[in-house]
C-alpha cells in the first residue's frame, strides 16, 4: 500500500516536471493580451531562472504583472524557488535582445511573489523577464499573470456627462420649486 503511494507521488512529480520542461522554453510567446481575461504564464527551472515571455498589448489604461512561487512537496523531493526580479521591457520590432528594447519598470526582492502595475501602457510589443534561483531538490515551479485594464470608450464619457447634466437639471429644478 505504501509502495503505491510512493509510486503515485513519483509519477505526479515526473508528470509535472515533464509538462513544465516542455513549457519552459527560454523565450515563450504569449500572443496578444486580452483586456477581458488575464493572460497566465509559468515555468519550471533547475538552478537559476531567466525566462522571457513576449506579448503584445492593446491600447489600455493600465496593466498589471505578477509572478508567484509554486511550492510543491512530494515523496521524491521538493519544488521551490526564490524570485529575485520581474522586469518589463518594450520591444518595438518584436525581436528580443536588439537595440530597440527599452526598460519600462520592474519589481525586485528575494521573495515568493513579485508584482507591479504600470499606468497607461502604450499599445505595442513587450516582454516580461522572470529572474530567480531554485531552492527545491527537484527544481522550482512558478506561475504568473498579465492583466490589462481597457480604455473607456468615448461613449462612456458622453453618458457620464449626460448623466451629470440630468442630475444638475433635477437639482436646479428642485431648488427653483422649493
Amino acid at each position: 500500500m505504501k509502495t503505491i503511494s510512493v509510486l503515485k507521488s513519483v509519477a505526479i512529480a515526473a508528470a509535472l516536471v515533464g509538462a513544465s520542461l516542455s513549457a519552459s522554453a527560454a523565450t515563450t510567446n504569449l500572443g496578444t493580451v486580452s483586456t477581458s481575461v488575464p493572460t497566465s504564464f509559468g515555468g519550471y527551472a533547475s538552478g537559476s531562472i531567466s525566462d522571457i515571455f513576449t506579448f503584445s498589448l492593446p491600447a489600455n489604461s493600465g496593466s498589471g504583472y505578477s509572478v508567484v512561487n509554486f511550492p510543491l512537496s512530494t515523496s521524491a523531493g521538493t519544488f521551490n524557488l526564490l524570485l529575485s526580479g520581474l522586469a518589463l521591457f518594450s520591444n518595438a520590432d518584436g525581436i528580443v535582445g536588439n537595440t530597440d528594447d527599452s526598460y519600462v519598470t520592474s519589481a525586485t526582492g528575494n521573495s515568493n511573489a513579485l508584482s507591479f502595475s504600470f499606468a497607461n501602457t502604450p499599445a505595442g510589443n513587450y516582454y516580461l523577464q522572470v529572474f530567480g534561483v531554485t531552492t527545491g531538490s527537484l527544481g522550482g515551479l512558478y506561475t504568473g499573470a498579465i492583466s490589462v485594464t481597457p480604455v473607456p470608450e468615448p461613449e462612456t464619457f458622453a453618458m457620464l456627462l449626460a448623466g451629470l447634466g440630468v442630475m444638475g437639471a433635477i437639482a436646479r429644478r428642485r431648488k427653483i420649486q422649493g
